[in-house]
């Protein structure tokens, strides 16, 4: 795992409410609705990295374009700096908004034009964001911005199209394009999901370096939990739209309370690693998101599963400094977890 400095928390840049989001399914008169997120209470703060991790269909995205201001909430608020993002209204606001909080997206090889230059996207979001600067000192930022993201010699890289860039490249190109609004928070989406193994490791490095020399937080989205405990302060493990458990990076993985964190560890590839869950049969079925009801959304799938699983669903309670789960049995015997403490912590990440 990358050792990062311990820090004192900053000043809190965004927190959600309530956070929910339902999409209609079916005509406009539709009673069925996907419950993409649920209740969702989050913070992030200056100068931190907070991983989001779940498998496809959690919710993630969905709360990344929620705070993008890409969606609209169903229910819920999200507050930058205390203001509520609904007052956030005319063209301006939103310009300003999107400037501190930018996106990088999943797909290096979709989120860029084929048609221009390098040059174009970074400049385009210079003149936006950064209207003191002349031309000249455009041009000048945009080579400060490539070789902050490690692309050396800049003056190079300004002038290629993106086919003539690795998928690494490409991805680093994003930051560039993002560092260009000068934002206080960075919503990674997935960056590393689609790059060979071998850059992978350098553009979560990229994300540390940022964070340590610009100051910039980040959302770091992704379904590998090895990734996640190397560059993340603090992990917040998403299940059907839910929060299921959140805490510090390494007192969740050390001490996982939810049946459904232990699940994901025992995915992660350690030969040394104990079985930490009983066999569980055929019970396999998937999250039930549209017009879920009441109850845990994990039980179909949950060995621990008690009655109350059925007919309450779980709130996040407290069950270790800042640490919290949302599980009926996470507090009893049955929820035993294996200890998940590596020898080689970067092992996970082969």
């Amino acid at each position: 795992m990358l050792e990062l400095p311990v820090r004192p928390q900053g000043a809190e840049l965004i927190r959600t409410v309530g956070l929910t989001r339902h999409f209609r399914l079916g005509g406009f008169l539709s009673r069925r609705f996907l419950h993409a997120v649920d209740d969702i209470d989050l913070s992030i703060h200056e100068d931190e990295i907070v991983a989001l991790v779940g498998e496809s269909g959690s919710g993630k995205s969905t709360i990344a374009r929620l705070i993008a201001m890409v969606y609209k909430p169903t229910a819920g608020e999200i507050y930058h700096r205390g203001r509520p993002l609904a007052t956030v209204r005319s063209r301006r606001e939103v310009l300003e908004y999107r400037g501190h909080v930018p996106m990088v997206f999943q797909d290096p090889y979709g989120s860029l034009s084929p048609v221009y230059r390098v040059s174009h996207g970074i400049m385009r979001a210079l003149k936006l964001h950064r209207a003191d600067l002349s031309r000249r000192g455009r041009e000048e930022e945009a080579q400060r911005l490539l070789e902050a993201v490690g692309l050396v010699p800049a003056v190079d890289f300004l002038g290629k199209y993106p086919y003539q860039l690795s998928g690494g490249q490409r991805q680093r190109i994003g930051f560039a394009q993002a560092l260009a609004c000068r934002p206080e928070l960075i919503l990674a989406d997935e960056p590393v999901s689609m790059l060979d193994v071998s850059v992978r490791i350098g553009v979560l490095n990229l994300m540390a370096s940022l964070r340590r020399r610009e100051r910039i937080s980040f959302l770091y989205i992704t379904h590998d939990i090895a990734s996640a405990r190397y560059v993340a302060d603090r992990l917040v493990v998403m299940y059907a739209g839910q929060v299921a458990e959140s805490g510090p990076v390494e007192d969740v993985l050390a001490h996982p309370k939810h049946p459904y964190t232990q699940l994901l560890l025992s995915a992660v590839p350690d030969p040394r690693a104990p079985v930490s869950l009983p066999a569980t049969g055929e019970v396999q079925e998937p999250p039930r998101v549209i017009d879920p009801g009441e109850g845990c959304r994990f039980r179909a799938r949950c060995p621990y599963a008690i009655d109350e699983c059925s007919r309450v669903t779980p709130r996040l309670r407290l069950l270790r400094p800042a640490h919290d789960a949302a599980c009926h049995v996470a507090t009893s015997d049955l929820v035993a977890p294996a200890p998940t403490e590596r020898t080689d912590k970067d092992a996970s990440l082969r």
